[in-house]
């Protein structure tokens, strides 16, 4: 199995320090300004719960799917479907869930289990970003493929498969097929694979540059100095 060895070199930055590169700070040299701040609905919010932080940083490239109540006038799709799209695509991949339930159903749907999820495993997955809730994260967790999840429930009732491979929004985060994605314990930021080169240029960067500010205010205990060194005197 062929991996893009620009996804591991992603893996020496954390998940905020990718974001600041891709949007955080427009203003900045260092940014690249590729969304909205605020509203370009890049990075995933608070509601999003990171299962096993202990694996570090995930990379990988989207897939998508849609999961939904069972409809008799369209069943074409089935968690088969799913696989093929992981199967089919470059590796490693993020698989992104999107459960499109009633709410009251949705709080209590315990989709993607320790069956679905080994096979998942198996297929070239390393991770899932689902936004509802799960179950059998003791089973998950020996498989090393990180969850981000709403929370956990033990049961579930019948649902099925409505899309595969369309753009979704989970928590917040608009993501479509083949894209990014970036993540660790303090959540997701996704970002179009055309810019991996870009981002891993500008984060060395940051990374650089973030050292030696933090250097500094290790080395003194001088508020003025820490406010000099703050309002970027020697950047």
């Amino acid at each position: 199995m062929f991996v893009d060895e620009r996804l591991e070199k992603l893996k020496q930055f954390d998940t905020p320090s990718i974001t600041n590169v891709v949007a955080t700070y427009p203003d900045k040299d260092y940014c690249l300004g590729l969304y909205h701040p605020w509203r370009g609905e890049w990075y995933t919010d608070e509601k999003a719960r990171v299962m096993y932080p202990e694996l570090g940083r995930t990379v990988g490239y989207a897939v998508t799917c849609t999961y939904g109540l069972p409809d008799q006038n369209y069943d074409r799709l089935k968690f088969a479907d799913v696989l093929q799209a992981v199967a089919a695509v470059k590796k490693p991949v993020v698989l992104i869930v999107k459960q499109d339930l009633p709410e009251e159903i949705k709080c209590r749907n315990g989709l993607l289990g320790g069956n679905m999820m080994t096979a998942l495993r198996s297929a070239g997955c390393v991770g899932v970003i689902s936004d509802g809730p799960s179950r059998d994260v003791d089973e998950i967790r020996p498989l090393e493929m990180q969850y981000v999840i709403s929370g956990v429930t033990a049961g579930h009732g019948k649902w099925a498969v409505q899309a595969v491979n369309t753009g979704v929004e989970v928590f917040g985060m608009q993501v479509s097929p083949g894209e990014i994605i970036h993540m660790d314990e303090n959540g997701a930021v996704k970002f179009p694979a055309s810019a991996i080169d870009q981002v891993i240029e500008k984060a060395e960067y940051l990374q650089k540059f973030e050292e030696n500010r933090q250097r500094r205010m290790r080395e003194t205990g001088d508020v003025e100095e820490l406010i000099k060194i703050m309002s970027g005197f020697y950047d």
